[in-house]
């Protein structure tokens, strides 16, 4: 009983939240640059406001971040004292292809990569590399319309080529596109698209269209990565979280299993290799013409992932009659407020059982191993008179979320390949852009306007994980 021996526990960061380092190397300009601080982020975010360049009184995190691309070294080396076993990150596709159609990719980006890979691997810590961690080159979005033109499919297979081929034998673990699903509900961040111009029901049309195409393209990586090496494992990833019903109304859990399948569509394909009939009939229910060339079908068939990662924060909440219930705040995904459970400061809500849930769910529905490769809790962490930070709540939140997962592969039979806790040195946060809102073990001197020394700092939580790898799970 217990998690594996071979269980891979570690951490996660993401490229355009990390590393800073915007323009250095040849790397290009890509969307997830364009995310600014403010009230204007969230526009962008969704697609609603074009923001295709760098623009005057606003403040772009992304450009500097935590600067790990420069102290890479120094934070591999402590996620070795932690005893990690894996590290995912993900490769910025500017660093390799500065516009995304070049005919030769930037060696200097696939040197840096290798270096990354190797300094990982003299820790015996095994990389989980996301190809595409929200990334597209800016010269793919203005050119092509990013992910809504079919040409993206030959661009990205290029891309994925090229870095499978250079880090064949160096990384054997692979997801293709980070929380797939977010296509739907933050289209700019997610996969590079502006549908500020269109009406809604046109939104929805090119949404669906641009997810076809990376679906496509998905199960084309796939495809790649078992034939340069069938030792590779390619994952999908979704963003997860369980909505449960708001009440036992039978048009409450209607509403909130409708909701889930929004979601579930994407790994359904990526799963099971083909549409499921319930998307098919929201198409043609709703007029939503998704254009498929020939070949389309097979390809999705024959090149089906080898196990399902996903994202928990929290679970969600469906309800018929949203206007009789408070609203959460502080996420992308809209969703009415749990009573029954306590919420972060910022609006998310805690819900460690949900972990619990939302592997069961996956388990049932897939039949295929599971990677927690995202479970975090941001907070305002301030240092103390000596400098000493005393993240108990974090400690909390994190021991519950894996003591429930333990619960998933004891008692529920789930086989969960490993867990990476999210933002394992403080970064720049996704949703909100800021630094104080810190996930990590390892404090970062930075602040939300860029300031700060950038110096690392062990939390309490560091020698707490520590411990937590060493027993492998069973000291919590």
């Amino acid at each position: 009983m217990g998690f594996p021996k071979n269980f891979l526990w570690g951490g996660a960061t993401a490229a355009n939240q990390y590393e800073g380092a915007y323009n250095e190397d040849g790397r290009g300009l890509a969307n997830v640059d364009l995310l600014p601080t403010g009230e204007d982020r969230r526009a962008v975010v969704f697609g609603e406001k074009k923001m295709f360049d760098f623009q005057e009184g606003y403040f772009y995190p992304a450009k500097n971040a935590i600067d790990g691309y420069h102290r890479y070294k120094e934070d591999i080396a402590l996620f070795a004292e932690m005893g990690f076993r894996t590290y995912r990150m993900s490769i910025s596709w500017t660093r390799i292809f500065p516009n995304g159609d070049e005919e030769q990719p930037n060696e200097k980006g696939l040197k840096y990569y290798e270096d990354v890979f190797r300094e990982c691997k003299k820790y015996n810590i095994e990389p989980l590399v996301t190809i595409s961690h929200f990334d597209v080159p800016m010269h793919l979005v203005e050119k092509y319309g990013s992910w809504r033109s079919r040409e993206m499919i030959g661009f990205f297979e290029k891309y994925c080529r090229t870095i499978l081929t250079r880090y064949k034998g160096i990384v054997k673990y692979w997801l293709v596109f980070n929380e797939i699903n977010m296509i739907l509900h933050a289209p700019f961040m997610g996969a590079g698209l502006y549908i500020g111009d269109l009406d809604e029901k046109e939104a929805e049309r090119v949404k669906y269209q641009a997810a076809h195409h990376e679906l496509v393209a998905n199960a084309l990586a796939v495809k790649i990565a078992h034939e340069i090496d069938p030792d590779n494992q390619v994952g999908c990833m979704l963003a997860g979280g369980k909505h449960y019903p708001y009440s036992c109304d039978p048009d409450d859990v209607l509403v909130s299993q409708l909701r889930d399948r929004e979601d579930y569509f994407f790994s359904d394909v990526q799963a099971r290799g083909e549409y499921p009939s319930y998307m098919l009939r929201k198409f043609e229910r709703e007029g939503i013409q998704v254009d498929f060339e020939e070949g389309d079908v097979e390809i999705l068939k024959d090149n089906t992932v080898d196990f399902i990662s996903f994202s928990y924060y929290m679970s969600r909440v469906g309800t018929a009659n949203p206007e009789i219930a408070e609203q959460t705040t502080g996420n992308v995904f809209d969703s009415v407020k749990n009573p029954y459970l306590p919420s972060s400061e910022w609006g998310w809500q805690i819900d460690p059982v949900g972990m619990r849930v939302i592997l069961i769910e996956l388990y049932d529905r897939y039949q295929k191993p599971l990677f927690v490769v995202e479970n975090g809790l941001g907070v305002n962490d301030i240092p103390d008179s000596e400098g000493n930070i005393n993240d108990d709540e974090r400690i909390h939140y994190l021991s519950d979320h894996i003591k429930a997962m333990k619960d998933a592969i004891d008692l529920d039979g789930v086989p969960v390949m490993g867990y990476t806790m999210w933002g394992c040195i403080d970064i720049v946060s996704a949703g909100s852009g800021e630094m104080k809102k810190r996930y990590g073990f390892i404090y970062v001197d930075r602040d939300n306007l860029g300031n700060g020394t950038l110096k690392r700092t062990k939390k309490k939580s560091f020698d707490w994980y520590k411990k937590v790898i060493a027993s492998n799970g069973e000291v919590l």
